[in-house]
């Protein structure tokens, strides 16, 4: 990680959310030039500088802030000057809130990503990662509709521009547990306020995994993604009810859990890795990869001289992968450090 962002400029779109923060945990302590956090909350940004004030004064000057909106392709372009790489998180991504306000899913989602890419390409950017979500892949809601779309714009402005001046690349990966607006601190919030633990449908599956291992997936992407691919991390899965289970049992918690039924957009399941993309997908081990389509429009020669060729891999969903159960949920929740603190706190307060 040193040697490839030595002294080197990256810029974190939506930076002050939980991904933002986590790369910045991890990237402040070694040879990193300098972190840029772009985004549109003056108040997150003046919270996020006097942390790392705090807590990390002696690195703390490598930060820089830009006010900013993803939507706004002028506002991006005064952030890109001088960039080296750049993290893509800036994003709409709670379902029920995109079902109801879709055309703002796109402004950000879609059009937000087509800013950062025109912006990058034209400063000359190394390498580009945008992160998107297990949602956009057999999407049902607009959130997924939007993500898709997002890939879709990450795919085609790869084929514009030669990967040696720009390389463009996704991540796919599935909840991060303890991220902002997920629902683990959702249920120790209600926890804490001797409230039921409302759960969707016990039986729901989702992908988990840790800010960390996100971050890993990125930074894998970095190290060996080509231009419009697709990175997919290998991803265990469990039933809400487990999570929900098992969330109450490290609080001690007797609260009951309240079945209130799927939101509005929500699937049974989600797919990481779908049965189209699996004709071309290679396993990297812990990760798959999705090669861009580079055919151009051109289809006559297909029909004539065909292409059989196709890869073994199957549909890589959140009822297929692993299934971990209540006691590795227990294990994965209390080695992350969000929980960790909110034991501590919980302990303290009762």
């Amino acid at each position: 990680m040193g040697s490839l962002f030595a002294n080197e400029t990256l810029l974190i779109t939506g930076g002050t959310g939980s991904f933002g923060n986590a790369v910045l945990n991890r990237f402040l302590k070694t040879d990193i030039g300098e972190i840029r956090i772009f985004s549109r909350d003056e108040k997150k940004q003046d919270d996020m500088r006097h942390e790392y004030q705090a807590k990390m004064p002696e690195a703390a000057d490598k930060i820089r802030f830009y006010i900013g909106d993803v939507r706004d392709l002028a506002s991006v372009k005064s952030a890109m000057h001088g960039v080296d790489f750049v993290f893509h998180a800036a994003a709409l991504k709670q379902v029920p809130s995109c079902e109801f306000f879709p055309l703002e899913a796109v402004k950000t989602n879609v059009i937000g990503t087509d800013n950062v890419l025109t912006a990058a390409i034209e400063a000359g950017v190394k390498k580009v990662i945008c992160l998107s979500t297990d949602k956009a892949a057999y999407p049902v809601n607009a959130m997924g509709t939007s993500k898709a779309m997002m890939e879709k714009v990450v795919i085609a402005k790869s084929r514009t521009v030669s990967p040696d001046r720009t390389t463009i690349c996704c991540t796919r990966y599935g909840n991060v547990l303890c991220s902002r607006g997920s629902v683990v601190p959702l249920f120790i919030e209600q926890i804490k306020e001797g409230k039921p633990l409302t759960v969707t449908d016990p039986t729901m599956t989702r992908f988990i995994m840790s800010l960390d291992e996100a971050l890993d997936l990125v930074l894998y992407a970095f190290e060996n993604a080509e231009s419009g691919d697709i990175m997919v991390q290998k991803a265990p899965a469990c039933t809400i009810g487990v999570l929900a289970q098992a969330v109450k049992e490290i609080f001690h918690a007797d609260n009951p859990i309240r079945i209130i039924g799927i939101r509005h957009g929500e699937k049974m399941y989600e797919t990481l890795l779908t049965n189209e993309e699996c004709a071309n997908a290679i396993d990297m081990g812990n990760f798959y990869r999705v090669p861009a389509d580079k055919r151009g429009l051109n289809y006559e020669k297909y029909f004539s001289q065909g292409d059989k060729r196709r890869s073994t891999i199957s549909e890589f969903n959140s009822n297929n992968t692993v299934q971990l159960d209540l006691s590795q949920v227990k294990d994965k929740l209390l080695s992350l450090p969000y929980i960790k603190e909110q034991l501590i706190q919980w302990g303290e307060n009762r």
